[in-house]
């Protein structure tokens, strides 16, 4: 069978359907909820990827903008026979133009029965928040530090920032009110074990509770020294959700379901980027991508019989999740609460809350 067409420069060819067919299809269950996706037109960007931007972080090199009709055909894809519900959010830059980014966003999410997290710009006063939240589709709002100010020169800029600059006090006074979803991006080049991130988050939960508060990638722990220092932090807040969002580290989700626990995690792939093809290796408390384009970040390539083998990112993830799920013994109740239930629980809370304020009003 020929390869089917995916994203950017990816496909579906025979290496991900046998994958799909040894690892995942008899492991996945039938509905799925993608808690983590991001879908942005070509047409909002209103400053070309520049080869300087390209050569300073992989992200920027392999994530060119996916459209809605896109993202739901390479679900299909990726998923055969699988329901897959999306929780997605815009693209997290200023290169883009980030109000028209989140009118395209709510309307193709609510053509087809998804959620979309706004992107949040600091800026907004109160009532803004508040308008937002109320429009079609929206369960809350994704923060991020990029969305300070702009920097054509760099994405990190404000990575060093205090997560109250880009999520800032008004904002969730609105959120709690209005019991809204948060998804956050941690900054600081440490990370989550960042000790400013490890405070603020629990002054969050703390002055904020009815906020359904997921912290994105395991806070950015992609090794396993970083979830160490973090998770146990944070273990015993039973309000506090993560999502496993682009994190291919067996020991790290395992950290995580011991530690957190499956109750509290939540599945998410991070497309578009996931659709890269290729592996993930750790060393300490860096991790490199292995993949089989030429990328910039790419110098150092495998052998070409190892390339072949490569599959999607996304479906490394699942496996890495599948392991760690089994070695700990987990129940098919368990995993399911990860891949489905866990977000649709907090999804039930937060439409529940906006159906009730507009049976109010």
């Amino acid at each position: 069978m020929k390869p089917t067409p995916l994203y950017y420069v990816w496909d579906y060819n025979e290496v991900d359907r046998a994958f799909w067919a040894e690892h995942l299809e008899g492991w996945l269950p039938r509905c799925i909820v993608d808690a983590h996706m991001h879908v942005a037109h070509p047409a909002h960007r209103r400053e070309p990827m520049t080869e300087e931007m390209r050569r300073q972080y992989w992200v920027n090199e392999v994530s060119e903008p996916m459209d809605a009709e896109t993202a739901e055909r390479c679900i299909r894809t990726v998923f055969p026979g699988r329901e897959v519900t999306c929780i997605a959010t815009g693209p997290p830059s200023l290169a883009f133009d980030i109000e028209a980014a989140n009118d395209y966003l709510r309307a193709e999410c609510a053509r087809r029965g998804w959620h979309c997290l706004s992107l949040l710009r600091p800026q907004w006063s109160g009532d803004r928040v508040a308008d937002e939240l109320a429009r079609p589709a929206v369960i809350g709002v994704k923060p991020y530090y990029s969305l300070i100010g702009h920097d054509p020169a760099t994405r990190d800029a404000h990575i060093e920032a205090s997560i109250f600059e880009f999520l800032p006090h008004h904002a969730l006074e609105v959120l709690d009110e209005r019991r809204a979803w948060v998804t956050l991006h941690v900054p600081k080049a440490d990370r989550l074990p960042h000790p400013d991130n490890l405070r603020e988050v629990r002054e969050i939960r703390s002055r904020y509770r009815n906020i359904v508060l997921v912290i994105a990638h395991l806070g950015r722990c992609y090794t396993e020294p970083h979830a160490r220092e973090a998770l146990p932090e944070l273990a015993d807040d039973a309000g506090l959700c993560f999502d496993i969002s682009a994190v291919l580290n067996p020991a790290v989700l395992r950290l995580a379901l011991e530690c957190i626990g499956p109750g509290r995690l939540l599945y998410g792939t991070d497309n578009p980027v996931f659709y890269m093809r290729g592996r993930r290796q750790w060393h300490g408390r860096r991790y490199v991508n292995r993949t089989n384009h030429p990328f910039h970040f790419n110098a150092d390539r495998e052998p070409p019989d190892v390339e072949a083998g490569y599959t999607l990112f996304m479906y490394e993830a699942l496996r890495a999740l599948k392991g760690a799920c089994a070695d700990l013994g987990l129940e098919r109740a368990q995993v399911e609460a990860v891949l489905r239930d866990n977000a649709r629980r907090l999804l039930g809370s937060v439409l529940s809350a906006k159906e009730g304020r507009r049976s109010d009003d």
